[in-house]
């Protein structure tokens, strides 16, 4: 990851002026850019525009104000919706995309800029609004590592970047990753709460406990991410059948508790297919067999 200084030079206009696109205008114009600026609902840029943004009164004008081009959409349907009429402004602009979408639509738009001779980087901003601007923050960028190299004095205005590779698809593939733990876990918390209330333990009351389960994880992935790696995974500190067993005492926890059982039983589900896989004496890192690779 690159955390760089902003220089207080390039110009940039930013697209889409939700809560993450008005954070990123702030944080270039506390770096004294000139920041062109356009969204649907034009109200939304009123404050910018206050602080010094310019307001593009047509899409076609705010993309030919500026070189870089910051897109903060809802997703990608939503960059075609409004570039798509404007597309032939786009010839000779560096788009950056810091939507969120999967990564083959990435390299679908990536080909879809290039037909209409704009450069193209997808991203995952891996921060919420009140992250950007700090130096803690980071966001993954890929795509062609000439127009990175280009531009990454002013992405580093908005967090510290990390540059994937030349595949556009690298970007979101690694966002979304990111997303895959963070709303899995987050969920089980819920989850945890809800059987804590159902026994009358507050969220206060469990909190430290639960912190000290998610400060344990990064042991946790250190330890089998090699033996992964290595496609091994030996029964010596956990065996899946163990799993198995833990997970049901979840499942009937949850339903003395009288809360929906539908996660647990999520997960005891792929234990038991991982058994009957052959997999009873084997790590529960074996599951990653039979999550496997679904058909294209």
């Amino acid at each position: 990851m690159n955390k760089q200084t902003g220089t207080g030079t390039g110009n940039v206009t930013v697209i889409g002026l939700g809560p993450m696109g008005q954070a990123m205008v702030r944080a270039f114009l506390d770096d004294g850019r000139q920041v062109t600026v356009w969204n649907r609902t034009a109200s939304r840029a009123d404050e910018l525009v206050a602080r010094g943004a310019i307001r593009a009164a047509t899409v076609e004008e705010a993309l030919t104000a500026n070189e870089l081009v910051i897109l903060s959409l809802t997703d990608y349907d939503a960059m075609y919706a409004i570039l798509g009429p404007a597309a032939g402004s786009l010839s000779g602009r560096v788009l950056v995309n810091l939507s969120s979408d999967t990564p083959e639509k990435a390299r679908e738009a990536a080909g879809w800029a290039a037909g209409r001779g704009a450069r193209y980087l997808a991203g995952g901003v891996q921060v919420p609004p009140s992250g950007i601007g700090t130096p803690e923050s980071s966001t993954f960028y890929s795509g062609p590592k000439d127009v990175f190299e280009a531009h990454a004095g002013s992405l580093a205005v908005l967090t510290g970047t990390d540059y994937r590779g030349e595949d556009p698809g690298l970007a979101p593939l690694y966002y979304q990753m990111q997303m895959d733990i963070f709303w899995t876990a987050m969920t089980s918390y819920l989850h945890a709460l809800a059987v804590a209330d159902a026994n009358g333990i507050s969220a206060a009351e469990f909190l430290p406990y639960a912190t000290s389960t998610v400060s344990s994880l990064p042991g946790f992935l250190a330890f089998y991410a090699p033996r992964i790696d290595g496609g091994e995974h030996p029964g010596d500190v956990d065996k899946l059948a163990m799993g198995v067993a833990s997970v049901d005492h979840i499942v009937h926890t949850t339903k003395d508790a009288g809360v929906d059982t539908a996660l647990p039983e999520a997960v005891l589900g792929l234990f038991r297919r991982g058994v009957a896989a052959g997999h009873a004496d084997d790590s529960f890192t074996s599951l990653i067999e039979v999550f496997g690779r679904t058909a294209p």
